[in-house]
């Protein structure tokens, strides 16, 4: 009843934005999302805890794991 709602994900415009992990150097944290290509912003999707959040979000978004470039 009051659980999350499940929406359907926006889909991304491979030409204008890049898939990216901003990962904390002091504590570890990451952040999955993507990177507008012109402006360089940084729009978080989800939070990784393990490989099975990012397989999750390659899975969502039909992004290889290979295509996603860390940050830091």
């Amino acid at each position: 009843m009051f659980g999350k709602k499940k929406t359907k994900p926006e889909p991304y415009d491979r030409t204008t934005k890049r898939p990216v992990i901003h990962a904390s150097i002091c504590n570890g944290e990451q952040v999955a999302g993507f990177q507008n290509l012109a402006t360089g912003k940084f729009t978080e999707v989800m939070l990784i805890r393990d490989a099975k959040d990012l397989s999750d979000f390659c899975k969502t978004y039909g992004v290889e794991k290979s295509d996603i470039t860390k940050e830091y």
